[in-house]
């Protein structure tokens, strides 16, 4: 589910901001770009994400200000290898001169911030900024939740409707196919000019067989059955995504059997609409948490 939340908190000597942003994954993808100085809260950070959250991407920016005296190092390696290729050069060219304190001082990264552990202080602040832009995050994600269960539920009315012509049309499969049936063998018969008599019961047997083959009682009485479930999950509290993704697969499943079992144009067409409504669901579902 998409989303955005900013938490800050400024104490004497520094001061935090934690912007969270998120938008649909299947499983939960934290990102976090940290400076060196903060790559030691990695795990601490994702922790407290994974606490609260399930599902997304979640892309983590932290910035933070300071005020106390920044000590550097010396990078000893570089301005080592400096000097030795400033000698060889001397050397084998024969110039004159010495590289003085002004051109190494000017070498890039001849000067590294020394990494300082961070203060008890320092930590606490960055993991309650942290807390407070989850907190804002899942306000947001709050309200479209409120607006995506309202869509969700008006995709199921509209498959509910579709399923009442479809159960009066599955009624009368039978007598279709019988009258389809006994028209074929009819026309048949009077191609070939033969006086055979047909056997009833013999043709009431495959008409009963056909029907049998394309009965979808089962499959409307489990579609009706899964959206009560997907309401009902829709209605609880915790994590429901995953399960709601599921169940999507589980009507989509049915529509397509009912889709196939028949040759009947009406069902077909009832059968198309309903399957174009679950693939909406399924689009929306992925933002579920």
């Amino acid at each position: 589910m998409t989303g955005f939340g900013r938490g800050a908190v400024v104490e004497n000597g520094f001061a935090v901001t934690v912007e969270l942003k998120t938008v649909n994954n299947r499983f939960l993808d934290v990102s976090l770009r940290l400076s060196n100085e903060l790559q030691q809260l990695e795990s601490t950070i994702k922790r407290l994400i994974g606490n609260r959250l399930s599902r997304g991407r979640v892309d983590v920016s932290i910035q933070f200000d300071r005020a106390e005296e920044i000590n550097y190092e010396i990078n000893r390696p570089l301005v080592t290898g400096f000097l030795a290729a400033m000698k060889e050069m001397r050397e084998e060219f024969s110039l004159a001169g010495e590289p003085d304190l002004n051109v190494v001082a000017r070498l890039p990264n001849v000067l590294i911030p020394r990494k300082d552990e961070l203060s008890d202080e320092f930590i606490v602040a960055v993991e309650t900024a942290v807390s407070t832009a989850l907190d804002d995050l899942e306000k947001m994600r709050g309200n479209e939740g409120d607006m995506l269960a309202t869509e969700l539920g008006s995709r199921l009315e509209e498959i509910e409707k579709r399923l009442a012509p479809i159960g009066t049309e599955a009624d009368g499969v039978t007598e279709e196919y019988r009258q389809k049936l006994t028209k074929r063998i009819g026309e048949m018969l009077a191609k070939s000019d033969s006086q055979i008599e047909i056997d009833q019961s013999r043709l009431a047997q495959e008409i009963a067989y056909l029907a049998d083959r394309s009965d979808i009682s089962e499959e409307i009485s489990r579609l009706r059955n899964h959206i009560d479930h997907f309401r009902g999950i829709m209605a609880e509290e915790k994590e429901v995504g995953k399960r709601l993704d599921f169940l999507t697969q589980e009507l989509n499943r049915e529509a397509n059997t009912i889709a196939s079992k028949t040759g009947n144009l009406t069902i077909k067409e009832h059968a198309l609409a309903i399957k174009s409504e679950i693939e909406k669901i399924r689009e929306q579902v992925q933002n579920v948490e």
